[in-house]
């Protein structure tokens, strides 16, 4: 979570069914037993990771801008991890 620190202004992130009671798109990683949020620096690069996502069935996911600070804030209330993500969907920074 140290390289986090480095990471500065908005990100973008996938939100569970918008507008009512939302929340953020979290994953569970089995082998480093960790909830994390998978957040990305550019629209385009969550765009196009978005298919290879784990995602429910019926839900509806959007994509939204969210300043990093505001996120880490959330992340931590909930037990969460920020882990940073490319286009591919590989992690960048934990």
């Amino acid at each position: 979570m140290t390289e986090n620190t480095k990471i500065t202004g908005w990100v973008y992130v996938f939100v569970c069914d918008p507008g009512g009671s939302e929340s953020f798109l979290g994953l569970y990683n089995e082998e480093k037993d960790v909830h994390f949020i998978p957040a990305f620096r550019t629209k385009e690069e969550a765009n196009d990771c978005f298919l290879n996502l784990p995602r429910e069935k019926g839900k509806k996911y959007e994509l939204q801008a969210i300043h990093i600070e505001e996120l880490y804030e959330d992340a931590i209330k909930n037990n969460f991890v920020v882990t940073m993500v490319d286009h591919e969907g590989k992690v960048i920074s934990e």
